[in-house]
């Protein structure tokens, strides 16, 4: 599914009009990353949470030439589903 697909979704789940589902979509996706900026963690009861996950520095290889690098310590942004969600991804198999 694509975002389009999930704005058609929307649309007729909760009877917007396409536009209206659109700028829904966009606003919670900007209002997640505005959120994850400030390194809060957005909490959805049931469907789950998006944090901000630190990751240390270390040293990787060059796939190329197999030479040692560095990599930088960064952040970056993490899913964890609940356990509704986990619970309805597991019924579906």
């Amino acid at each position: 599914m694509n975002k389009g697909d999930l704005i058609e979704k929307i649309s007729s789940a909760a009877e917007l009009t396409k536009a209206e589902a659109a700028r829904a979509l966009d606003a919670f996706t900007e209002e997640v990353t505005r959120a994850l900026k400030k390194k809060d963690t957005v909490t959805i009861v049931g469907f789950g949470s998006f944090e901000v996950q630190k990751r240390k520095a270390r040293t990787g290889r060059n796939p190329a030439t197999g030479e040692a690098i560095k990599i930088k310590a960064s952040n970056a942004p993490k899913f964890r589903p609940g356990k509704s969600l986990r619970d309805a991804v597991n019924r579906a198999k």
